[in-house]
């Protein structure tokens, strides 16, 4: 499954190039006004913070909410207490776009995290020029030289990395590039079964200082709290969130 969803985001990617080359989006990138600093705003706190996700689709459930208007759907998260918003951009499982990223960026003030399967610096350079704070790095997904390119040039564009793991090696792999967000999915990209204590098993590898958010599998505000008392200082939310009230739901989390 992870092969599929990454060939078909490079698919994309380059159609994309064919109509805006290298040059021009990395022209438009390093025009955009700085990037946010995630990590301040997710440091750990008292309280668990919330990246409130934008998500049409996904492969395991198919369509979820048909969001019309992602800005408004990202003020209200922003209304509801959420401390950064990650937008789906993949199109073909998960229905999303860089416009969707883009309108999200002119809505709100909040860090802007692009999450599709990124694996080139075009794909980088496309997600500063649309507007993204932060941008996810998938380790499974990349070998250990791409890995470190992609996170470097991230960085000299003044972008944050969500560099996602999904096990001890991985987290290993993660730390190596010097990552201070560390994401642990739940869910297996290659199966795409979900083990909700995957998080609480790896916790304990990350080091302090490095922010620990957990993806995947939160379909509560238990689901939250299982998370938090496992060590995260940020839980990903995304199916939750879309299909039902965002600002009460939000609200009932965070209150964990």
């Amino acid at each position: 499954m992870l092969r599929d969803l990454l060939d078909g985001a490079l698919a994309d990617a380059r159609v994309r190039e064919e109509r805006a080359p290298l040059p021009a989006v990395e022209a438009a990138a390093l025009a955009r006004p700085p990037a946010l600093d995630a990590l301040a705003l997710l440091r750990p706190a008292e309280r668990v913070k919330i990246i409130a996700e934008v998500k049409r689709s996904s492969p395991s459930r198919g369509p979820l909410a048909a969001i019309a208007d992602p800005a408004a759907l990202a003020v209200s998260y922003q209304t509801g207490g959420a401390s950064a918003i990650s937008v789906l951009t993949e199109q073909r499982r998960f229905d999303g776009s860089l416009a969707d990223l883009e309108a999200v960026r002119a809505a709100v003030d909040l860090p802007v995290l692009r999450k599709d399967f990124i694996a080139t610096p075009y794909q980088v350079y496309e997600a500063r020029a649309a507007g993204a704070d932060i941008v996810l790095l998938i380790v499974a997904a990349l070998d250990d030289a791409t890995l470190t390119s992609l996170f470097a040039l991230a960085t000299s564009l003044g972008m944050t990395a969500l560099v996602e793991t999904h096990s001890a090696d991985e987290i290993a792999r993660a730390l190596d590039v010097g990552a201070e967000l560390v994401g642990v999915n739940a869910r297996n990209l290659t199966t795409f079964e979900l083990d909700r204590d995957l998080f609480g098993s790896l916790a304990h590898t990350l080091p302090s200082g490095v922010i620990r958010v957990a993806e995947s599998a939160v379909t509560s505000a238990a689901d939250v709290a299982h998370y938090r008392v496992a060590g995260a200082d940020v839980v990903l939310v995304g199916e939750a969130l879309v299909t039902s009230d965002p600002v009460a739901t939000l609200h009932e989390f965070l209150a964990v």
